[in-house]
């Protein structure tokens, strides 16, 4: 059967792009269809008696009235929490938009390329790292006229020391979502439609032999990629969606996007599922630190379990 990747992938894309549109749709529908609040009329009374009589001491104009106790400060505003949209103007959402059709486009192009003739030369790789600086500069300087990215990407989180638990308490999380996902066959069922189970990336760490391209491909995955797509997905992407189509729809657009955007089948789902995950911790810290040092460990790890096991061979042959 022919490969399923490319109108898989496409097949994402749009999913994603509907459920943020639709639910957009139907929030500002809600918003709009709700009726205007009325102040309620004031209440005369019935009779006379029950209007009340002045004395002495309630008494506006009597010079001799002990004053009234200063009334209590009001009470602090609320601090606020998770990611703030207030921001975010009407023409992020065509920024948001144009994403989908960047990354969408760019997947799908990848997968009409035969997997054989791809070349991951170190000019290839300068080029993916150029692209995804560029994106990451470019989301800065949009959001960067309005609000400082201090301010924005939540840099100054005071919990920031949480991240030396947080990060590897989740990748230890995923390692045990993804073996649950090899145990009960997902990948062999992929291999059965024809598809690669292992990434381009993963697959680059295993057998290249070019120093430059192992060196490359390393700061792209440990450096770049932590950095620039959280600042993409989780610190652009995310925010425009939860403010015109709300929290649990943005994790779920964005993971989408965030894990189709790889280019990867048997990748789409474990992804999805870390997207929505990285999603959740900005939202519940308000700082894209959370997101970044898990997406760091997380690459991280990944690379050193590959030149681990180029080194000693024999321990990956033993693991299987």
């Amino acid at each position: 059967m022919p490969n399923p990747t490319a109108p898989v992938l496409t097949a994402a894309f749009a999913i994603a792009l509907g459920i943020f549109i639709v639910a957009a749709l139907v929030r500002w529908w809600r918003k709009s269809a709700a009726p205007a609040a009325v102040s309620e009329p004031l209440q005369y009374p019935a009779h006379p008696q029950e209007f009340p009589i002045l004395s002495p001491a309630n008494d506006p104009g009597n010079p001799y009235q002990v004053p009234a106790a200063p009334a209590p400060p009001p009470p602090p505003p609320p601090v606020p929490t998770g990611v703030p949209t207030w921001l975010y103007r009407k023409l992020d959402f065509i920024g948001a938009g144009l994403l989908f059709v960047i990354f969408g486009g760019l997947s799908l192009a990848n997968t009409a390329v035969d997997p054989a003739k791809i070349s991951f030369t170190p000019q290839v790789l300068l080029g993916s790292i150029i692209f995804h600086l560029t994106l990451g500069i470019l989301a800065v300087v949009a959001v960067g006229f309005r609000v400082h990215p201090v301010t924005w990407l939540g840099l100054r989180w005071r919990h920031w020391p949480w991240v030396f638990l947080i990060a590897p308490a989740t990748v230890l999380a995923m390692w045990l979502v993804f073996g649950g996902l090899q145990a009960i066959g997902y990948m062999d069922w992929m291999e059965s439609l024809g598809v690669e189970a292992t990434q381009d990336s993963v697959k680059l760490l295993q057998t290249a032999t070019d120093p430059m391209v192992l060196v490359l491909m390393a700061i792209a995955a440990v450096l770049v990629a932590p950095v620039c797509e959280e600042i993409v997905f989780r610190g652009y992407l995310y925010p425009v969606a939860k403010k015109y189509a709300g929290t649990w729809t943005a994790a779920i657009c964005s993971g989408l996007v965030f894990a189709a955007a790889h280019g990867s089948l048997a990748a789409l789902l474990p992804l999805f599922i870390f997207g929505i995950v990285l999603a959740l911790l900005y939202e519940k810290t308000g700082s894209i630190w959370a997101p970044m040092a898990v997406h760091f460990c997380f690459n991280g790890a990944t690379v050193g379990i590959q030149f681990l096991a180029r080194q000693f061979p024999h321990l990956l042959d033993q693991a299987k």
